[in-house]
């Protein structure tokens, strides 16, 4: 109870007459002043004078390295700890996040971990999506909503013995200024064109670099589908992972938030879990989290039940509740099969495993795999001509 009333003392601390919180001059500022410089600035010195391919490229690997900072570093790595990363990994996403200019990688993480647990709730979630687009994408920066935890990282207490997270803490600012000016110097010096760095690498690759990863607050949580679960408005949209280094797949994330993948599939785009993986290849990162495949398929078909319910339910059919009744039979046969089938997948991969074990016990294993494996197959075929009728 003290801490709720302390809270809203400090929220009622922040507001003004008009009963809004007090407007955040220098976050206001940045946005303005940066989209401004990008939106004039950019066209104008490309029709008088142009910018080299050397430039564009130098903008474009600017902008990969601000992302895949946040995706693979804020976000998988110390929001989610979705996995470990060697020292010098965590030094460039450090360095990445800085010049990002989204706030210290422990401010960062401590709203996302707020964000998740209470998603969707406005007076809790920083940037909830209930709360409009405008809000959730750059709104909630402009005002002192969040006054009242400016000070509070007791939900990053683990984060807080990361001593690169707490030295680029100490240092944010000179980090900021450091990366933002310097690096287009310096490639401007280095290709001849020290005004086209600055607005090309330096302006608006920092506006883009903003508004990918807002889309994620706004958009990844108002368009898209919603395969996992709907218990929050996160959504998975292919456009927006496009947009955002892989974060589009977000319906997954918030369903399975520990895992160091967004996307599971093969040819779903994720290029932050590619890095991941890579970086695990050459032993810069370890103990990559996974969520059972068991698991994942009984979320889409505990999805793929309740969308039906809830379909036919709306429907004016005879016969609705023994319809009702015959779907629920079938997802629990459905249920039974997926339950023997991935028992004796794990059984068999430990066989396999196991030099110890006969070829005969090992044959005879591999046989009722298959044939369960089989059995299983047909079932969810099944499964999915049934709903698919309500579809």
């Amino acid at each position: 109870m003290t801490t709720d009333k302390s809270s809203k003392q400090n929220r009622n601390q922040v507001k003004l007459k008009n009963g809004k919180p007090a407007i955040i001059w220098l976050n206001v500022l940045v946005f303005l002043i940066t989209f401004i410089i990008a939106a004039i600035g950019v066209p104008l010195y490309g029709y008088y004078s142009g910018f080299s391919i050397g430039i564009i490229v130098a903008a474009v690997l600017a902008l990969s390295f601000c992302e895949l900072s946040i995706t693979a570093g804020y976000h998988r790595l110390w929001s989610h700890k979705a996995y470990e990363a060697n020292p010098v990994v965590r030094f460039i996403f450090a360095i990445g996040g800085a010049f990002a200019v989204q706030n210290s990688a422990l401010h960062w993480c401590s709203d996302h971990r707020v964000h998740h647990r209470f998603v969707d709730e406005n007076d809790k979630d920083p940037y909830s999506a209930k709360m409009g687009f405008w809000y959730s994408h750059i709104g909630w920066m402009l005002r002192e909503y969040q006054a009242h935890r400016y000070t509070d990282y007791k939900n990053v207490s683990d984060m807080q013995k990361d001593k690169i997270v707490m030295w680029q803490h100490k240092h944010y600012l000179t980090l900021v200024l450091l990366t933002n000016f310097g690096i287009p110097l310096l490639v401007g010096l280095a290709l001849g064109d020290i005004w086209g760095s600055l607005l090309l690498v330096g302006f608006l690759r920092l506006v883009v670099s903003h508004h990918l990863t807002f889309c994620i607050n706004s958009l990844a949580h108002m368009w898209g589908k919603q395969p996992y679960n709907d218990k929050n408005t996160a959504k998975d949209n292919p456009l927006v992972a496009l947009l955002t280094f892989g974060e589009g797949y977000h319906n997954f994330h918030h369903a399975f938030q520990y895992d160091y993948r967004n996307a599971i599939k093969w040819w779903q785009f994720d290029p932050t879990k590619w890095l991941i993986r890579s970086l695990s290849f050459v032993k810069l990162a370890k103990s990559l989290k996974r969520i059972p495949e068991e698991k994942i398929a009984k979320a889409i078909a505990a999805q793929q039940l309740n969308k039906t319910k809830s379909k036919l339910m709306a429907l004016s059919i005879p016969n609705k509740d023994e319809a009702i009744e015959t779907i629920q039979k079938e997802y629990d046969l459905m249920l039974q099969k997926m339950n023997e089938f991935y028992q004796l997948k794990k059984e068999w991969l430990e066989i396999k495993t196991d030099q110890l074990i006969e070829n005969v016990e090992r044959s005879q294993v591999n046989s009722r795999y298959k044939s369960i494996k089989q059995s299983w197959s047909e079932q969810q075929k099944s499964w999915q001509l049934m709903i698919h009728q309500y579809a």
